[in-house]
């Protein structure tokens, strides 16, 4: 038997898959590979196996049992370990779910879209003040999201320069000691643990606030550590990859000259480009782990209770079994059921209010700014290196 390969893979350039990906779904639907830590997993590349997979509640987040494997190359587990949000299994996380989905609304994010749009504005003309080029990353992509889960949770402008950092460490697979990584969620905690008795003693119109009066009325049935969790699972998921997805939309778009023309042409087309965009990212991380806690057939075969799994989330985007010429990016295609924010209970409960920052981005930047263009080849993008999401380090451009 051949050694596992290395995961995840590596691709050519930043805007293009692992050739890995067509050859696994082809023939190898079910594949062991060898993740940072040294442990295997299983990885499903095809559509359907990925939405059964997480559609389907055998399938936890319970990644610190005993024989499950490690994601990351540190004992903690990063974001992927029990302490987060996303650690909690079953009932827990059905509770926590409705609470925060309660609080966390379609009409919270409406509300915030004018906000966002007046941001965004305000970051591209001081990056057009700097004068060309500029950079996509760092004037827009990242200083945008982490205002805007800033505003969502009440937290001070002032504060979001830590988050970056904190956030980093949460999603390191090896770019930190564990030294670094325990040292900046402890300042994280504290952080937290003081904005939350902050709220609690002066409530304000947030989603932190919110919550704590649903808190408040439920018996200590969601605990303060579960609130911290809550704050912290945010501002991580709605910070990070938002912003590495604001770089890979707009290089995806300015890579092909006639994807941004098309744009300028039909503002209409906003939407669903924002969409194509999520379902066509090469470059998105390391997908979904899933630890079985009872044996399931998948994609024909039976794997075994204790098994880990990692779903490919990206590659199922582009199966042909399920999407037209899936190689292709078509600003228009419609309907489009990519699984860029998974499925089923685990879903991204943030994903109303990512789609709003990608589709504002890109409307303030057709409309302040129609010649924009890559001030290099896409195929030089630089990448972000050992994370757990993808992203491009910048998008240098002018206009």
């Amino acid at each position: 038997m051949t050694e596992a390969p290395e995961y995840p893979f590596r691709n050519p350039t930043a805007l293009e898959p692992p050739q890995e990906w067509a050859e696994l779904r082809q023939g190898c639907p079910v594949a062991p590979v060898r993740l940072a830590s040294g442990d295997t997993a299983l990885l499903l590349t095809r559509y359907d196996d990925v939405k059964q997979v997480l559609s389907d509640p055998r399938f936890t987040r319970q990644l610190d049992a005993e024989d499950a494997a490690r994601v990351t190359a540190n004992e903690s587990g990063g974001v992927f370990g029990a302490t987060t949000a996303g650690g909690m299994t079953g009932e827990n996380h059905r509770a926590w779910r409705q609470l925060v989905g309660k609080a966390f609304t379609a009409k919270r994010v409406t509300a915030m879209q004018p906000r966002i749009q007046e941001m965004a504005e305000l970051l591209v003309e001081r990056m057009v003040a700097e004068g060309a080029p500029g950079d996509l990353v760092s004037a827009v992509g990242f200083p945008l999201p982490v205002w805007a889960i800033c505003d969502l949770l009440g937290v001070p402008d002032s504060d979001r320069e830590k988050f970056a950092y904190w956030s980093d460490t949460m999603l390191s697979m090896t770019r930190f000691t564990q030294e670094e990584i325990d040292t900046a969620q402890a300042e994280f905690d504290g952080y937290l643990v003081a904005l939350v008795e902050g709220k609690r003693a002066e409530p304000g119109d947030d989603l932190v606030s919110e919550l704590l009066s649903y808190v408040e009325g439920l018996d200590g049935r969601l605990t303060e550590q579960l609130m911290l969790a809550t704050a912290k699972g945010l501002l991580v998921a709605g910070h990070e990859t938002t912003a590495n997805m604001i770089g890979k939309m707009m290089a995806l778009l300015l890579a092909d000259r006639g994807r941004w023309e098309a744009l300028l042409a039909d503002r209409a087309l906003i939407r669903t480009a924002a969409e194509e965009a999520l379902r066509f990212d090469a470059n998105p991380g390391f997908g979904m782990p899933r630890y079985l806690t009872e044996e399931v057939e998948v994609a024909g075969q039976k794997l075994p209770r204790g098994t880990t799994v990692i779903c490919s989330m990206a590659s199922a985007n582009r199966d042909d079994r399920q999407f037209e010429a899936a190689g292709e990016m078509r600003l228009d295609r419609s309907p489009n059921p990519h699984l860029a924010f998974g499925v089923g209970p685990h879903s991204c409960i943030g994903q109303s209010l990512a789609r709003t920052e990608l589709q504002t981005v890109l409307k303030v930047l057709l409309e302040r700014l129609p010649t924009l263009e890559l001030a290099i080849p896409a195929a030089e993008l630089p990448r972000r290196e050992g994370l757990i999401v993808g992203g491009l380090e910048r998008v240098p451009v002018r206009w």
